[in-house]
């Protein structure tokens, strides 16, 4: 890979990183400052429902902060867009796509059929 590809992607993953972050710190201070007591319990069920669909995509986006940071290391060690399974190198328009992918478009869609094939 060219290293103007590999600068690419670290600021691409470094920009990601950090929006992720900051929306993580809106989330914690957003939930801690509300003090809010609902005599109804339709609006304090709405509520509870809200936060929980907040925590549940800040789980996921927690997740997707560990892939971005594997991705950077991945960048430093110098096997980032290199494919895990068979050692090819990944193609820049699915890294543009996905960024914290291990796989080449083959090995992934091998692995998904397989795990379609098992019901998983």
């Amino acid at each position: 890979m060219k290293q103007k590809d590999i600068d690419y992607f670290r600021d691409l993953l470094n920009q990601r990183l950090k929006d992720l972050l900051n929306q993580a710190d809106d989330t914690v201070s957003g939930m801690t400052d509300q003090r809010e007591n609902f005599p109804d319990p339709t609006d304090r069920a709405s509520l509870e429902a809200d936060r929980n669909f907040m925590l549940r995509i800040r789980d996921r986006e927690n997740k997707l902060i560990k892939k971005i940071k594997k991705a950077l290391d991945r960048i430093e060690n110098g096997t980032f867009g290199i494919c895990e399974i068979c050692g090819e190198e990944i193609s820049n328009e699915r890294l543009k796509a996905r960024p914290v992918t291990t796989q080449c478009i083959d090995c992934k869609t091998k692995e998904e059929a397989k795990e379609k094939a098992l019901g998983l």
